[in-house]
């Protein structure tokens, strides 16, 4: 009898545990990121009281059924954040930062090195350490905004995406980094994310394949249904994360900015995986653009505060299936800039040779800002050489969050 008591509790309790715990068929919470202004002499306190607030975010949608993933943390830009502080001590700064963002948990991400052509290179130089001998913390530059297409920065940018994949731990350090055009402020989505505020605000970003390959594999093949069902699908989620930025919002006093509604892959929630459902052929294969084009136009739609990039996502080595279609030469980095014309958010996580020169990089990074200046929309570049790797090889990189791939010579 004891037995049958006891069975029946634990199956109570089991279900119970099942009805609070996250539902399977919503997205994940990819980031929620706070933006704050650091003090360099109350920094420990000002992580700790932007924690609460995140904290409190990530048990909302905890309560709603919802994983979240990361909580981030973007400060003021890279040369704000240090100023006035020799390079060495400003590198054992960003070290006590990244130990304390292992500590208590979170991404920490320190902005735009160089956006104009005339900012200080040094803190280029300091952020090129940063990246090769330090593991979490994220920057990015800025190679094209509403002024222009800013050449000398490009140039800087590829010559720094060349030191560190040759001095950090096998090449690495380059996930972490990346190049924006045309992305403004304020999005969740590292490693472009920056501000040039006071903080005190943040924003909300999924990841959401799952949902377009639930809709994809339903509307095979049916543009219109599939975009009027993606688009519902989508805004069920971002008004639960609206409606949860806007609660936290008023009990905390901070600033809720607004929901990217990307749906970002990572894994084996797959993107590549989504689109293929909804051509039925290969990704790279004709109708991977119209693809493109309705994820694209149905996150364009969702009716709530939109930040970010707010588009699509291709990053090629964190998406398990985009990886294998870069192994099998499904796509190329010219496939990527033809789908970023209508969508974003350009070249994410491409791996190259490491014999690549800075050159090519830079007329790699020159193809991204000509295209998002062009149509004004915002786009990135996170490319990835690969030491000791030529044309055939396979990567070796050891980032859990990074699947191995083939080097493909540049076009």
């Amino acid at each position: 009898m004891k037995r049958i008591v006891f069975l029946a509790l634990f199956l109570v309790s089991a279900y119970l545990a099942a009805q609070t715990g996250p539902n399977p068929s919503n997205p994940k919470v990819r980031a929620i990121t706070g933006f704050v202004l650091l003090d360099r002499d109350n920094y420990q306190k000002q992580i700790a009281d932007a924690l609460v607030v995140l904290r409190k975010t990530k048990s909302q949608f905890e309560s709603a059924g919802y994983e979240v993933e990361t909580l981030r943390i973007t400060t003021q830009p890279l040369a704000e954040l240090v100023s006035g502080l020799p390079e060495d001590q400003a590198l054992a700064f960003l070290k006590q930062l990244d130990d304390l963002s292992v500590k208590e948990n979170f991404l920490p991400n320190v902005g735009p090195a160089m956006w104009h052509d005339s900012d200080d290179p040094a803190t280029m130089h300091l952020l090129e350490r940063a990246l090769s001998t330090l593991p979490n913390i994220e920057a990015s530059t800025i190679i094209a905004d509403g002024t222009g297409i800013h050449w000398k920065t490009i140039h800087r940018t590829a010559q720094l995406v060349k030191y560190v994949s040759e001095h950090s731990p096998h090449g690495q350090g380059t996930f972490n980094f990346t190049a924006t055009a045309m992305l403004n402020q304020f999005s969740p989505f590292f490693p472009g994310s920056y501000h040039l505020g006071n903080g005190k605000q943040f924003a909300i970003g999924f990841e959401g394949a799952n949902v377009v390959i639930d809709v994809f594999t339903k509307d095979k093949g049916n543009y219109d249904t599939a975009l009027a069902d993606l688009t519902a699908a989508l805004s069920k989620h971002a008004s639960v994360a609206d409606a949860i930025g806007k609660k936290v919002a008023a009990e905390t006093g901070w600033d809720f900015l607004g929901v990217d509604p990307t749906p970002a892959p990572l894994g084996d929630v797959s993107i590549g995986a989504a689109i293929e459902a909804f051509t039925g052929a290969k990704f790279g294969s004709s109708g991977t653009l119209t693809a493109a084009r309705i994820i694209t136009a149905a996150v364009k739609a969702v009716p709530v505060t939109q930040v970010g990039y707010s588009g699509l996502m291709v990053p090629v080595m964190e998406d398990k299936l985009l990886a294998q279609r870069w192994a099998e030469s499904a796509y190329n980095v010219d496939s990527l800039l033809a789908y970023s014309a209508v969508c974003g958010t350009g070249l994410d996580t491409v791996p190259l040779p490491g014999d690549v020169s800075v050159e090519q990089m830079e007329r790699i990074f020159g193809d991204v800002a000509s295209l998002a200046t062009k149509w004004n929309k915002p786009l990135s570049a996170r490319l990835q050489p690969v030491p000791g790797k030529k044309a055939g090889d396979r990567t070796e990189f050891q980032d859990p969050y990074l699947f191995n791939t083939i080097v493909h010579t540049l076009p």
